[in-house]
């Protein structure tokens, strides 16, 4: 890419070339960065500078850093403010959002930080150093956009970090450990934005209670201070500090597998290798991959996915303390009530009824247990439409369904008999049933007849294909009296428009 003057905090650092892609419809790009970050971290890149054709990380990280430090050196502040930015972005301990990379407005200026490049292998926790950083995110930000009321700082694949502390991410202390670790984030931010209250008045400041316990060795003791420290202070300049951006391009520059502070929920990667979190995992355990696949196969579940509840849990033990939250969870669905169908068997006795109704063939099945009550019906048409035939078929399963769930056939014969819709009229074919209002009819007529014995219906009086307000059931009486004539409910077809005037 040619020779070009780089910030010192790279170099050392192996760096490679990538062709990446901002999306995959999207031209390819030629990307220069640490070679350890890999070809995901250069298509990161190039979704977060779209449009270029060729990127050195150094010398676009250079090009937001440099306007940041020069106000940083008009404001009489520390003339490293610079170099700390590219330390921290080379760690890949933190970087901020699209619109800081663009050096473009935005109305919510982000920054996100990646807790686990302050984890050492040992699992020890430099809260000293992520304080720091929080500190520098404020400052960078508030140069970038002075006139932004609000910030977000977010943090990013806390399943990760979670992971390599041997925490479950469905437990208590992992939520104790993201609450804490908020908790100092909020504080530090407050100290860095009350730096630049001036005379301002300000916006007040929060105390959240921490947790009692921390899995993290130091981590709450250094929130503890940073609140302290803080409410010193009184004020800060800035509405609110904290939130997670949507903005995935940036959390995978940094490495992160798994966004903001959800969980994951399998063990590979998108290449099909085991994700890095596992891998940690089972470090954090003490476990070989041969031990753990002995494990496996003896039956354990050392990947076992978070209840669905998990992520919710989480978001809402982080919600009240930042306030740029991500779209809440899906509660969980309530866990199905046990079916409780019987069966029927697998050789089954029954019949087949042919009739037609008003010219209409139609072809009855019934499947029996073996003490004879009935557990299914089909229902063949011939002669019908495609869509008519398909809701019929529908409707047969349903009713089989309902017998096999234990609904009894009297509660369907008592629900369908005088349907009325067409085709309806005369049975033919079947000698216990004369008439039907419609195929449905008929069919809950016959199963009345040879399942339950039932030969008193009432008769079927089929009507014209035109029955609305016109039948017999609607000129009934709606009173043990006798109504004057016409009935309200009968249609009054007589009626005629004579003029309009």
């Amino acid at each position: 890419m040619g020779p070009h003057k780089t910030h010192k905090s790279w170099h050392g650092i192996r760096q490679a070339v990538f062709t990446a892609q901002a999306d995959p419809d999207a031209p390819s790009v030629a990307v220069k960065l640490p070679a350890a970050w890999g070809s995901a971290a250069a298509d990161a890149l190039a979704a977060l500078l779209p449009g270029a054709k060729r990127l050195d990380i150094a010398l676009a990280a250079e090009s937001w850093i440099a306007p940041i430090a020069a106000r940083a050196a008009t404001a009489g502040l520390p003339a490293t403010l610079g170099d700390e930015l590219h330390a921290l972005l080379a760690a890949r301990r933190g970087a901020p959002d699209a619109a800081i990379w663009a050096n473009k407005a935005s109305a919510l200026p982000g920054f996100t930080l990646n807790p686990n490049g302050f984890l050492d292998e040992a699992g020890g926790f430099d809260a000293a150093g992520f304080a720091a950083a929080v500190r520098l995110a404020v400052t960078a930000l508030t140069l970038a956009a002075p006139a932004a009321p609000r910030l977000a700082l977010g943090f990013t694949d806390l399943n990760l970090f979670l992971a390599r502390l041997g925490l479950d991410y469905d437990s208590t202390p992992a939520q104790d450990v993201a609450v804490t670790l908020i908790a100092l984030m909020s504080a530090a931010a407050d100290c860095a934005s009350a730096a630049f209250r001036g005379t301002a008045l300000g916006h007040a400041m929060s105390r959240p209670a921490l947790p009692v316990g921390c899995a993290v060795p130091g981590l709450r003791a250094a929130a503890l201070a940073a609140q302290d420290a803080a409410a010193a202070l009184g004020h800060r300049r800035h509405e609110s500090l904290l939130g997670f951006t949507a903005d995935p391009a940036v959390e995978a520059l940094l490495g992160a597998e798994i966004r903001n502070f959800a969980p994951a929920l399998s063990a590979l990667d998108a290449d099909g290798r085991m994700a890095q979190w596992a891998t940690q995992k089972l470090s954090a355990q003490g476990l070989s991959a041969e031990a753990a696949l002995t494990r496996m196969l003896g039956g354990d579940s050392l990947f076992a996915a978070p209840r669905p509840a998990a992520h919710l849990a989480m978001h809402d033990a982080l919600a009240p303390l930042v306030a740029q939250m991500p779209e809440r969870p899906a509660a969980p669905m309530p866990a199905r009530r046990a079916s409780q169908r019987e069966a029927l068997p697998p050789r089954r006795s029954g019949y087949t009824q042919k009739v037609s109704v008003g010219g209409h063939k139609l072809f009855l099945s019934t499947g029996e247990y073996a003490n004879g009550r009935l557990g299914e019906i089909f229902v063949a048409l011939h002669k019908e439409g495609s869509a008519f035939r398909g809701l019929m078929d529908a409707f047969a399963i349903a009713v089989s369904i309902g017998l096999q769930h234990g609904v009894n056939l009297e509660d369907y014969v008592e629900a369908f008999t005088f349907t009325r819709f067409g085709p309806a009229g005369a049975v033919e074919g079947d000698p216990a049933v004369l008439q039907a209002t419609s195929m449905i009819d008929y069919v809950f007529r016959n199963l009345a007849v040879n399942y339950l014995g039932q030969t008193n219906l009432a008769p079927a009086t089929p009507e014209a294909a035109d029955t609305v307000g016109d039948g017999a059931a609607e000129r009934a009486p709606l009173l043990p009296l006798d109504l004057p004539a016409p009935a309200p409910r009968e249609r009054r077809r007589n009626l005629k428009l004579v003029s309009n005037a």
